[in-house]
């Protein structure tokens, strides 16, 4: 027993310290040489300790709880802020204010994007009319890691107008993302609002992602509440920054976490962390559009190919909605030729 409760103890410390470990490596500020410094001399003394600790030198496990405790009030002294380098796609957070019926929402991005990293940069004040709020689109986009995608909701205005919204990481200048790191405070949360043809865009055309939309099932009055549940958040998120986390504060988490909000009955699945699964999900609880099933629904959703033929046309929006189930009446004559 003395032998099991020791081996278990072992165990603890040193996922205790390969925690403490990637803590310091994602979140100590400084050089990247500074950082490597440091995991190098936490895990020679880590390795050290726990040796000692394994051959009954119990002040080695003391020791080795001491550093942890050191290491989380630091951890828990971490804040959130604002006032970072941001990249030029997430330098603004979106805002937004009610004028009656309609809504005007502030730093709505409209790029046009020429790389991943470079784009004509433009950000724009825009009024919709919440009396035309009339769907809600899920947007899903992956790029071949098994179990990952980004989840974003377009909302539209009678076939005519849309803004989506993307929960995302606010990533400093010439950073890029890590799901291990979000696990380690190393960005700050960002609520977007973008032009279609910036946010679809991008991930089709420029980063070659595949992307697919499902309209959801929803009234209408559910429809206002779930947009002004992201404009309230938003706004929440502008003046008191947070952490993003993968698993707790992700693309996914949030949009859940509103839609309980105003009133959904949702319950927990697995598929709430596989972001990928989650069209299956949303079928499974009746939020896709009705008449078809889930493989319909996917292949006549895919609209990658058809985004990057038309990246940047005026009528973006109408054109990678032709075929996708719950658009079908959409009226196709009033498109634009192919350009």
């Amino acid at each position: 027993m003395t032998q099991a409760i020791g081996l278990l103890v072992t165990l603890l410390m040193a996922m205790g310290m390969a925690w403490g470990a990637a803590a310091l490596w994602f979140r100590l500020p400084g050089s990247r040489s500074r950082r490597r410094l440091a995991v190098a001399c936490w895990g020679a003394a880590a390795l050290a300790l726990l040796l000692l600790g394994g051959q009954g030198q119990w002040w080695a496990n003391g020791i080795q709880v001491l550093l942890l405790l050191l290491l989380l009030i630091w951890w828990f002294r971490l804040r959130p802020t604002h006032d970072r380098p941001w990249s030029d796609d997430v330098a603004y957070l979106a805002t937004g204010e009610l004028q009656g019926s309609h809504l005007m929402l502030h730093h709505v991005r409209d790029f046009d994007w020429r790389t991943r990293d470079e784009a004509e940069v433009h950000w724009e004040a825009r009024r919709y009319d919440l009396d035309r709020l009339d769907s809600v689109d899920m947007i899903v986009s992956s790029w071949g890691r098994p179990g990952v995608a980004h989840v974003m909701v377009s909302f539209g205005f009678e076939g005519q107008q849309f803004v989506v919204f993307s929960v995302e990481v606010r990533r400093l200048k010439g950073e890029r993302f890590s799901e291990i790191g979000g696990f380690f405070r190393q960005y700050e949360l960002a609520i977007v609002a973008a032009d279609e043809r910036d946010a679809v865009g991008l991930r089709s055309k420029v980063r070659g992602e595949r992307v697919s939309l499902f309209r959801l099932r929803m009234p209408q009055a559910a429809m206002r509440s779930l947009l002004l549940a992201y404009v309230e958040e938003a706004n929440a998120l502008a003046k008191a920054p947070r952490f993003y986390n993968t698993i707790t504060a992700n693309c996914t988490t949030l949009i859940f976490a509103m839609a309980r909000g105003i009133g959904a009955r949702l319950p927990l699945d697995y598929r709430l962390l596989v972001t990928d699964r989650l069209p299956g999900y949303a079928f499974k609880v009746g939020g896709l559009w009705p008449g078809f099933t889930l493989s319909e629904l996917e292949m006549k959703g895919r609209i990658d190919d058809q985004a990057r033929r038309v990246h940047r046309a005026t009528d973006f929006s109408q054109r990678i909605r032709q075929g996708v189930p719950g658009w079908e009446s959409l009226d196709r004559a009033s498109l634009a030729q192919d350009p």
